[in-house]
C-alpha cells in the first residue's frame, strides 16, 4: 500500500490522531508492549525437576546404600540428586530470560504527533493510527509505515540478519516481500542509524513483527537432547530388569532351595547392590562437566549441560552467514579499471595485503588509473576507520569503510589524502539517489568534484572512461557487463567518478551538480569475506558426515556464491524466504533435506526449517544472532547463540555461545561432543561388567548354594572404589584420532549395541569366572572365608585395572605407548586405586568393617593373574573384530 492508503484506512492523517481517539483505541489494542506469560510457582518449578529418570535410578541407589546403613554412599547420592535438581532448575529459568530479553529491545520513548504538535510519550502509549518521528540513534517503537523519508537508514541484523544499514523509502513493496525487502517500513526494536523519517503505526504489542517472535519463543518447548532419551530408557530397562530378576531370584532361594527369608533378603540385596550402577549419573555429568571445560577452552561457553554430548549426535548445523562464516568486515576484493581487473589480498579492517594482476604482486604507483580510482574512493567518503588497542574499527558505512582500508593498503591513508585534496562541500548519500558526491580543491588549487554509487547511476553521469594512458569514450556497455558479472559472484559494486570543473555556485556542491559530463575511473568490488578457518571447518563437517546448511537474510545472490566458496551449494539453487512461504510441511521438508543455501528468510521460515529437518531424522544445530533467530535457537536440538554481536535474546535461548562468533569453533565443540559421548559409553562399557561380574558371582552362590562370595558390604565397596577413581579417569579421555572421521550416530542408536553387549558379557563371564574359581578354591584349600573373600574383591578389581586400559580405546589396540601411558589420570586413578585396596586389605578398621583380612604376596599374583587374563582375552577379541571388519 502507498502511504496515502495506509492513512486513509487507518483512519488518520499527518497530524496524528486527537487525544481522545488515542485512549479509544488505544481500549481496543491495548498498550504497545509484549504479554508476560504467568510465572509458574517457584516451589512447583523445583519439585518438577525431580521427575527424571537418572535421579530415580541415582535415588533408589541411595536408599538401597541406606538399608544397608552405608551412610557415606547414602549421602553423596542424595546430594548429587539435588545438585541435578538445582542445575535444572536454573537452565529452566533461562527461558524465561530470552523473552525478557526480547521485552528490553523495545522502545521506552517515542516522539508522536498529535493533533498536529509533536510530544514525547511512553512507548508503551502508541496506538495504530500514530504518527512518529524518527531520528538517528532512536529505537524504533513500533511497526511503521513510513509516510517520509530523509536519508534514512536502519540497523535491521537483530531482526533479519541483514548484514549492512538498509536504506529505507516510502516505496510500496510487493505483496509476497520478506522483511528485508519491504523498504517502505521500519520495525519495532531496530535501531535509526542516519537521517529522519516519518511513519504511521501499524502494528503494536503482540501483532507487530518482534510481538510474533515472542509469541514463537513461548509456544516452543524445548527438546531433550539424544543422550538423555537414551539414558532415560537405559535406565527404565535395566530398573525393571534388576527388579524382576532380584524378586526371581529371592522366589527362587526361598522356594526351591528352602533358604531362610532373612539369608535370601541379604543375598537379593547384595544382588540388587551389585546391578545397580551407583556412580553412572555421576559419572555422566562430571563427563558433560568436563566437556563444558573443554569447550569454554575453545571459545565455546555452554548454557545447558545436555548440550555438550548434544553437539557430538549433530548431523545438520544450520548457520547464519554474516560474522559467522565470514569476517562481518567488509572488505574491497577487486578495483576494474583501464581494461584490468586487480585483486586485493587482506581479509576484513586489518590494512595489510598487496595487490595482484593475473596472479602477480604490483606496486600500485605504475598504475596511474588504479591510483585515481583508489584515492577518488577515499575522498568521497563519509566513514572513519580507527586504531585502538591493537583493533581497527570502523564509525560509519561498512562498505565506505572498505575503501579507507584499501587506500591505507596502497600508502594512501584518509588523512594525508585528504590533506592533499581538501574537501570543500558535499552532496550526502539518499537512498534515492543512491549516489554521494565530494567538491575538492585538487593540489593545484583547481576544483575536483567526485561521485561514487551504484553502477548504473553513476554510468548514467559518464562520458569518457579512465584508460592506461588517458581517456577515451566510455563503453557503457562494458563497463554494464563487468558490474553485474561482478555482482554475481556475491559482491557490492560501487562505481566511482571525477570531472574537474566548477560547481554552479562557488565551493558549494548540489544535486544539480551531478548532472554529467563524469570520466569514470573504475569500479570496486566489495564483500563480507570467508572467515579462512570456516572453509577447513566445513570441510571437516562433510568429512565428519554433518551437513551443514546458511540460513541467511542476505540477498540470495551473495548467499549463492558464499554457499559455493565453501563447497555447500552444490547444483541447488539458494531458497528465498518468498519460496518457503508457499511450500507445504512435506514440500519443505524435501526442500530441507536437498537444499544447503537458504536466503532472505524470516524468523517462521528459520523456524519451520528447523522443525522440517527434525521431522526428516536430524538433529540440529542451529546459529544466529539476531531476536529473529530466538524462536529457532529454542526449538534446535543445539541453540549456539553469537557471543560477541548476538543479542540478549538470541543468547538466553540458546545452549551455546560462541565466544568469537567462529564457525569453526562449532566444528571444534562437535569434536569435543562426539569425545563426551565415547567416554559416556567407555564409563558404561567399563562399569557394566563390573556390576555384571558381581551379579553372576552371587547369582552362582545362590544357585549352586555355595557360601556368598561377596557381600553387600563388599559388593558396595567394589562399585564406589571402581567408579570413584578407575570409572572416573574415562572422563578425562582425550578425542580418539578418528572422532571426526565417523558418520553421525543414528538419532535411535542404543548406548549398547549388540557387539557392546557381547563385550560386556564377555568381561563379565571372565571376572566372575575368575574370582569365583580363585574364591572356590581357596576354600577347597582350607583357606578361611574372609581371606578367599578379600582375594575375590581384590581379583575384581584389579581385573578392573587392567580392564580399564582396554577401554581406553573402543576397537584399537592399547598396547603401545599411547595406549598405556596417553591419559595421565589414568594412571593416577590406578595408583588412588591400589592405595584404596591396600586400606581395605591391610587396615585394622577396614577389616573389621568389611570382613576382609591381610593377604600374603602369593594371593596377590594370583589377584594380578586374573586381570591379566581379563586384559589378554579383550586385546585378542578387539583384534579379531578388526580383522573381521576389515575384511567386510
Amino acid at each position: 500500500m502507498t502511504p496515502a492508503e495506509v492513512l486513509e484506512r487507518l483512519d488518520s492523517s499527518e497530524d496524528g490522531l486527537t487525544e481522545d481517539e488515542a485512549l479509544r483505541r488505544r481500549a481496543q489494542y491495548g498498550l504497545n508492549q509484549l504479554v508476560r506469560a504467568k510465572s509458574q510457582n517457584v516451589l512447583v518449578r523445583f519439585l518438577r525437576q525431580f521427575h527424571n529418570v537418572l535421579l530415580y535410578v541415582m535415588s533408589g541407589a541411595a536408599v538401597i546404600t541406606a538399608l544397608l546403613q552405608h551412610w557415606v554412599d547414602t549421602a553423596v547420592l542424595f546430594a548429587a540428586v539435588v545438585i541435578n535438581a538445582i542445575v535444572a532448575f536454573i537452565q529452566e529459568g533461562k527461558a524465561e530470560a530470552a523473552m525478557n530479553a526480547i521485552r528490553a529491545m523495545l522502545s521506552p520513548h517515542a516522539t508522536v504527533v498529535r493533533a498536529g504538535r509533536d510530544k514525547d510519550i511512553e512507548a508503551a502509549e502508541l496506538v495504530p493510527g500514530d504518527i512518529v518521528k524518527l531520528v538517528p540513534g532512536d529505537r524504533v517503537p513500533a511497526d511503521l509505515r513510513l509516510i517520509s523519508v530523509d536519508e534514512l537508514q536502519v540497523d535491521e541484523a537483530a531482526l533479519t540478519g541483514e548484514s549492512l544499514p538498509v536504506d529505507k523509502s516510502t516505496e510500496a513493496a510487493p505483496v509476497d516481500a520478506t522483511i528485508g525487502d519491504r523498504f517502505g517500513m521500519a520495525y519495532s526494536g531496530t535501531m535509526v542509524l542516519h537521517g529522519q523519517a516519518v511513519g504511521i503505526v501499524v502494528a503494536t504489542g503482540s501483532a507487530s513483527e518482534i510481538g510474533q517472535i515472542d509469541q514463537m519463543l513461548k509456544k516452543i518447548s524445548t527438546s531433550s537432547t539424544p543422550l538423555l532419551r537414551q539414558i532415560s530408557h537405559f535406565g527404565r530397562v535395566l530398573a525393571l530388569v534388576i527388579l524382576l530378576f532380584s524378586l526371581g531370584v529371592y522366589a527362587f532361594g526361598v522356594l526351591w532351595h528352602g533358604h531362610s527369608v532373612k539369608e535370601m533378603f541379604t543375598m537379593t540385596v547384595a544382588l540388587a547392590a551389585s546391578a545397580i550402577p551407583e556412580g553412572l549419573p555421576a559419572i555422566i555429568t562430571v563427563t558433560l562437566a568436563i566437556g563444558v571445560q573443554r569447550m569454554s577452552r575453545r571459545r565455546a561457553i555452554i548454557r545447558r549441560l545436555p548440550a555438550v554430548e548434544a553437539l557430538g549426535s549433530v548431523t545438520v548445523i544450520c548457520s547464519d552467514k554474516t560474522g559467522t562464516l565470514t569476517t562481518n568486515e567488509m572488505t574491497a576484493q577487486h578495483v576494474i579499471c583501464a581494461g584490468q581487473t586487480f585483486d586485493v589480498e587482506g581479509a576484513g579492517y586489518t590494512p595489510k595485503g598487496e595487490l595482484a594482476l593475473d596472479g602477480q604482486v604490483i606496486n600500485p604507483a605504475d598504475y596511474p588509473a588504479l591510483i585515481d580510482t583508489i584515492r577518488a574512493g577515499v575522498l568521497c567518503n563519509d566513514s572513519t576507520l580507527r586504531h585502538e588497542d591493537g583493533a581497527w574499527t570502523v564509525v560509519g558505512d561498512p562498505t565506505e569503510a572498505a575503501l579507507l582500508v584499501l587506500g591505507i593498503k596502497v600508502g594512501m591513508p584518509y588523512r594525508a589524502t585528504e590533506a592533499e585534496f581538501p574537501r570543500v562541500s558535499t552532496v550526502p548519500f539518499e537512498s534515492e539517489r543512491r549516489m554521494m558526491g565530494t567538491l575538492h580543491a585538487d593540489p593545484h588549487g583547481r576544483p575536483l568534484i567526485l561521485v561514487k554509487g551504484a553502477p548504473e547511476r553513476v554510468l548514467d553521469l559518464c562520458v569518457v572512461q579512465r584508460d592506461q594512458h588517458g581517456d577515451s569514450p566510455i563503453d557503457t556497455e562494458y563497463w554494464h557487463r563487468v558490474a553485474a558479472e561482478t555482482a554475481a559472484r556475491g559482491l557490492r559494486v560501487l562505481a566511482i567518478a571525477e570531472r574537474h570543473g566548477m560547481p554552479r555556485t562557488p565551493e558549494t556542491l548540489e544535486f544539480e551538480d551531478l548532472d554529467g559530463g563524469f570520466t569514470l575511473l573504475g569500479l570496486v568490488g566489495i564483500i563480507d569475506p570467508l572467515r579462512p578457518e570456516a572453509i577447513a571447518a566445513v570441510r571437516e563437517c562433510h568429512r565428519a558426515g554433518i551437513r551443514v546448511k546458511m540460513i541467511t537474510g542476505d540477498h540470495a545472490g551473495t548467499a549463492r556464491e558464499i554457499g559455493n566458496q565453501l563447497g555447500m551449494s552444490g547444483d541447488s539453487p539458494a531458497v528465498t524466504g518468498t519460496e518457503i512461504a508457499t511450500m507445504n510441511d512435506a514440500e519443505l521438508q524435501a526442500v530441507a533435506r536437498d537444499c544447503d543455501v537458504f536466503a532472505r528468510v524470516s524468523p517462521e521460515h528459520k523456524l519451520r526449517l528447523v522443525r522440517a529437518l527434525q521431522a526428516e531424522g536430524e538433529v540440529v544445530a542451529m546459529t544466529g544472532d539476531g531476536v529473529n533467530d530466538a524462536p529457532a535457537l529454542k526449538k534446535a536440538d543445539v541453540g549456539v547463540a553469537m557471543g560477541t554481536n548476538g543479542t540478549e535474546a538470541a543468547k538466553e535461548a540458546s545452549d551455546m555461545v560462541l565466544a568469537d562468533d567462529n564457525f569453526a569453533t562449532i566444528a571444534a565443540a562437535v569434536a569435543e561432543g562426539r569425545t563426551v559421548y565415547d567416554n559416556i559409553r567407555k564409563f558404561i562399557l567399563f562399569m557394566l561388567p563390573t556390576n555384571g561380574g558381581e551379579a553372576l558371582v552371587v547369582i552362582a552362590a545362590i544357585l549352586f548354594q555355595l557360601t556368598l562370595p561377596l557381600t553387600p558390604a563388599q559388593v558396595l565397596w567394589i562399585n564406589l572404589v571402581t567408579s570413584a577413581t578407575l570409572g572416573l579417569a574415562l572422563a578425562f579421555e582425550p578425542p580418539e584420532s578418528d572422532v571426526m572421521d565417523r558418520k553421525p550416530r543414528p538419532r535411535n542408536e542404543s548406548l549398547l549395541s549388540r557387539y557392546f553387549v557381547w563385550r560386556v558379557v564377555l568381561v563379565s563371564v571372565l571376572m566372575a569366572g575368575g574370582a569365583l574359581s580363585m574364591f572356590l578354591l581357596e576354600l577347597r584349600l582350607g583357606t578361611s572365608v574372609e581371606m578367599a573373600r578379600t582375594m575375590a574383591v581384590n581379583a575384581i578389581v584389579v581385573a578392573e585395572m587392567f580392564y580399564l586400559l582396554n577401554n581406553r580405546f573402543l576397537m584399537a589396540p592399547v598396547l603401545n605407548r599411547i595406549g598405556l601411558f596417553g591419559n595421565r589420570i589414568a594412571l593416577l586413578t590406578v595408583v588412588a586405586c591400589v592405595a584404596l585396596q591396600l586400606a581395605f586389605t591391610y587396615a585394622p578398621a577396614m577389616n573389621a568393617f568389611f570382613g576382609s583380612t591381610p593377604l600374603g604376596y602369593v594371593e596377590w599374583i594370583k589377584a594380578a593373574g586374573v586381570g591379566a587374563l581379563v586384559f589378554v582375552a579383550v586385546e585378542v577379541e578387539k583384534a579379531i573384530v578388526r580383522r573381521h571388519r576389515a575384511r567386510r
